[in-house]
């Protein structure tokens, strides 16, 4: 992968089982999600069992020894985003923009509570019964999610991380502290407000710690959170540049923190996944 940084302008536009395959089902707003697998975990890591969604391409059930990359998600519920991510998959499969990838969709418990990480804000602790539990979250992907799909699935080791607003404030956390989790990080609207932007704050010297391995981040920024602490992150990230980092930034001030997920989640998946 090449050194490159873009700033655009776009104004428009460990106890596991397995079950059965599900079939198309409605989800979240009425999304049709595609044939889909599920699994559990029962995570150490996070004290609880973990439901597990599994999207695979065509291409996969049409062979038995092509490996595939893995596309990773927070609010990979039915209910949630996974419906989505899976339809906008399916089609740029389909369209030829990206290679096929398995969709891994991880459904919420506490969503605040996995998604956070410390904070010394009264108003943010005061949002959920728990926050601050991003490390372990991570050590729940990580240690015992990463490993239980490799188990269950042909994998590649390429594997991306998609996601909004906490989940983007997850994906950036973990861009900063864990580079090596991930090959490609997508985040749209992440939270980098959390903890008055320490996260940001500490990019700089995270930054200067990266190694050369050849990684993505693409972010992108609603009308709602393009002057706050994702653009402050962005120049950071400009700034610094690490070798073997492709970084894409898209502002969108014609959309909304409701709406930039569904209309740049293409485009983003298109540039990590090509």
């Amino acid at each position: 992968m090449t050194e490159d940084i873009r700033i655009v302008l776009r104004p428009l536009f460990v106890l596991i089982a397995l079950a059965a395959p599900l079939h198309a089902q409605a989800g979240a707003l009425g999304e049709i999600v595609p044939a889909h697998d599920t699994f559990t975990v029962q995570s150490r890591a996070v004290g609880e069992a973990r439901l597990i969604n599994v999207y695979t391409p065509k291409a996969y059930r049409a062979s038995t020894t092509t490996r595939f990359p893995v596309l990773y998600m927070p609010d990979g519920g039915i209910d949630e985003d996974f419906p989505h991510i899976v339809k906008t998959v399916d089609s740029l499969i389909t369209l030829g923009a990206i290679r096929p990838v398995i969709v891994v969709g991880i459904p919420n418990t506490q969503r605040r509570r996995d998604l956070t990480g410390p904070t010394r804000v009264k108003s943010d602790s005061a949002i959920a019964p728990r926050v601050g539990g991003s490390a372990a979250f991570r050590r729940f992907i990580r240690d015992e999610l990463m490993p239980a799909v490799r188990t269950r699935y042909r994998t590649t080791n390429e594997r991306a991380i998609v996601g909004e607003s906490l989940a983007g404030l997850f994906i950036v956390e973990t861009f900063l502290l864990e580079p090596k989790l991930f090959d490609h990080y997508i985040a749209f609207d992440p939270s980098l407000w959390w903890n008055k932007g320490a996260l940001v704050d500490s990019a700089p010297a995270r930054l200067a710690a990266f190694d050369r391995s050849p990684r993505s981040l693409y972010l992108s920024a609603s009308k709602d959170d393009i002057d706050s602490e994702t653009s402050r992150f962005a120049l950071m990230v400009h700034t610094a540049l690490p070798r073997g980092l492709t970084f894409v930034f898209i502002p969108r001030p014609d959309q909304t923190h409701a709406t930039i997920f569904k209309t740049e989640g293409p485009s983003g998946l298109a540039r990590a996944l090509k």
